[in-house]
C-alpha cells in the first residue's frame, strides 16, 4: 500500500457533458446571486427599519450572515469546478473548506433552535419577553452558538487531519463533504465515523428536543388566546420559523441518510446540491413571503424610492 501523504485533492464534480456543466453552472449562479442579494435585503430592511429592530428579526439577520457564508463556502469553487470539469485544491484547502462548512452547518442548528425559544418566550413569556430577551443576551447567545460551535468541530477536524491518507487523491463530488474526505484515508476510519454519528445524533436530538418543547408549549398557549385574530397573528410569527425548521432538517437527512443508502453517485450530489444552494435561497424567500411585517418594510422602502426617483424627475 502507498502511504505517501497525499497533498492535493481533485475534486471531479458532476461527470457530465460541458453542455450540462454549463447549464448547471449558470443555474447555480444565478442561485448564488439570488441568495446574497436576498440575504444581505433581509440584514438591510432589518437595519433600517426601527420597527424590525427585536429579538426575532436580530436572530433573523444572524441566520442570514450563516446562509451567505454556506454559499460562499461551498459556490465559488462549485463554479470552478462545473467551467473546468475538474479542479486541483490543496489538501489543506479542502480540510478548511469542510472545516468552515461544518462550522456554519452546525451553528445553522443552533440559531434556529434559537429562535424557536424566542418564540416561546415572546407567546408564553410576554411580559418577561423583553426583559429576558435583552439586546446583550441576543448577542451572548450568538456567541455562545459559534463559539461552541467552532470548537465542536475544530477537535473533530483535527481528528480527520490526524489520519493517514494515501490516495487516491480523487473526490468525486463538487466540494469537500466528510464522507468523500474520509474515503480517501487508509487508516481505520470506523471509529471517526462512529463517534460522529453518535455526536451529531445526540447533539441533533437535544436541538430537536428543544424545537419541539418549545413548540408545544406554543401552540397550547395559542389555543387558549380567546381572539382569532390574536391566534393568527400569534401563529403567523412562528410559521416561517417552522417552514424554514422543516425544510432544513429534511433536507439535512435527505443529504445524509440516503446516501448511506448506497444511491448513486449523482442522486448524491444532486441532493447535496438541494441542500448547499436551496437552503440559503429559501430562508429569506419563507421569511419574505410569509412575514407581514416585513413585507410592509419592503413596500414602504420601494414608495420611498419611487417618490425620490420622481421628485428628482
Amino acid at each position: 500500500m502507498n502511504e505517501t501523504r497525499i497533498t492535493t485533492i481533485h475534486l471531479l464534480g458532476f461527470q457530465t457533458h460541458q453542455i450540462i456543466n454549463c447549464l448547471i453552472f449558470i443555474f447555480l449562479f444565478l442561485i448564488y446571486c439570488v441568495t446574497i442579494c436576498g440575504n444581505l435585503l433581509i440584514i438591510k430592511l432589518v437595519a433600517y427599519s426601527k420597527s424590525l429592530h427585536s429579538p426575532m428579526y436580530f436572530f433573523l439577520t444572524q441566520l442570514a450572515v450563516s446562509d451567505i457564508l454556506m454559499a460562499t463556502d461551498i459556490g465559488p469553487n462549485s463554479f470552478h469546478v462545473l467551467m473546468f470539469k475538474e479542479t486541483i485544491i490543496p489538501f489543506s484547502g479542502c480540510m478548511a473548506q469542510f472545516f468552515f462548512f461544518a462550522v456554519v452547518e452546525t451553528v445553522e442548528c443552533c440559531l434556529l433552535t434559537v429562535m424557536s425559544y424566542d418564540r416561546y418566550l415572546a407567546i408564553c413569556k410576554p411580559l418577561h419577553y423583553t426583559l429576558i430577551m435583552s439586546h446583550h443576551f441576543c448577542w451572548l447567545l450568538v456567541a455562545i452558538c459559534w463559539i461552541l460551535c467552532i470548537i465542536l468541530t475544530l477537535i473533530y477536524t483535527i481528528n480527520i487531519i490526524k489520519l493517514q491518507f494515501c490516495g487516491p487523491n480523487v473526490i468525486d463530488h463538487y466540494y469537500c463533504d466528510l464522507d468523500p474526505i474520509l474515503q480517501l484515508s487508509c487508516s481505520d476510519v470506523t471509529i471517526v465515523q462512529q463517534g460522529l454519528r453518535l455526536f451529531s445524533a445526540l447533539f441533533l436530538m437535544f436541538l430537536f428536543f428543544v424545537m419541539i418543547v418549545s413548540y408545544i408549549y406554543i401552540i397550547t398557549a395559542i389555543f387558549k388566546i380567546p381572539s382569532d385574530l390574536s391566534k393568527q397573528k400569534a401563529f403567523s410569527t412562528c410559521s416561517s420559523h417552522l417552514i424554514v425548521v422543516c425544510t432544513y432538517f429534511t433536507s439535512l437527512i435527505c443529504v445524509y441518510v440516503v446516501p448511506s443508502r448506497r444511491e448513486s453517485a449523482n442522486i448524491s450530489k444532486f441532493l447535496s446540491l438541494l441542500y448547499t444552494a436551496g437552503n440559503p435561497l429559501m430562508n429569506p424567500i419563507i421569511y419574505s413571503l410569509r412575514n407581514n411585517d416585513l413585507r410592509q418594510v419592503v413596500r414602504k422602502l420601494i414608495n420611498k424610492l419611487i417618490s425620490l426617483h420622481y421628485n428628482r424627475n
